[in-house]
């Protein structure tokens, strides 16, 4: 699919939004999580430090890819400020502002809450001892009074993230179900229906590069923070 197209008659067109790494964060990220939970939950606790470890990792790519990443992926696209959101509610927003190609202003603070309480669980997860076989590789660094209370709000963090997750889903049922917009579909192709001269992000052999390499870069700092546990 072209990733800007032209229309004389004013149809709309398939733009790139969403670029590859974009994509497989989001899905990975979605795999991850689930994962964790489950394995959580079925005392699998080496898998649930390794999903863990995952979305450390996913998470640091996406904080650096926020700035990297193709136009939609960038952090200043979506941290809209205050007026912008209460424009968008009401339905006055300027034309130029975009505010449905990547992330509504809605949908901004659902990704930025989601990040968060990602950054929150994965945090106390590091540093979490549940006084019987399982610590976080950075438990030795903190006290005990600090790990025992990452451990507690890491055991009851994950409902607040689910939550969020939860609401997310919803809000992207809703849309399908109310508004008939397909929110999922994008985040497969990448592309969406929307009027030519919209701007695409870009997603060819360099940004693809450079995720390659940013990926390196992280599994490199993940396993260095593993290897502190040892």
């Amino acid at each position: 699919m072209p990733h800007r197209g032209e229309s004389a008659s004013g149809a709309l067109v398939p733009i790139r939004v969403w670029d590859l790494p974009t994509r497989a964060f989001h899905w990975v990220l979605a795999l991850t999580i689930i994962g964790s939970v489950v394995s959580g939950h079925l005392d699998a606790l080496a898998w649930h430090l390794r999903f863990g470890y995952l979305a450390l990792g996913l998470l640091l790519f996406r904080l650096v890819w926020g700035f990297l990443g193709g136009r939609w992926s960038r952090f200043a696209s979506f941290a809209y400020h205050p007026g912008t959101l209460v424009r968008y509610l009401r339905g006055t927003a300027h034309a130029d502002e975009h505010l449905d190609v990547g992330h509504s202003p809605l949908g901004a603070f659902s990704v930025f809450a989601m990040l968060l309480m990602l950054a929150l669980q994965i945090a106390s997860g590091l540093v979490a001892d549940d006084e019987v076989s399982t610590t976080g590789p950075l438990n030795r660094y903190v006290g005990n009074a600090i790990a025992q209370m990452a451990t507690g709000w890491h055991r009851t963090g994950q409902w607040v993230l689910i939550v969020l997750i939860t609401l997310h889903v919803g809000a992207i049922a809703f849309y399908r179900v109310r508004r008939n917009r397909n929110l999922v579909g994008p985040m497969l192709s990448g592309d969406k229906l929307l009027p030519p001269g919209t701007p695409a992000a870009a997603d060819g052999p360099a940004a693809h590069a450079t995720a390659l390499l940013l990926a390196g870069l992280v599994a490199a700092v993940v396993g260095y923070i593993v290897s502190l546990g040892g």
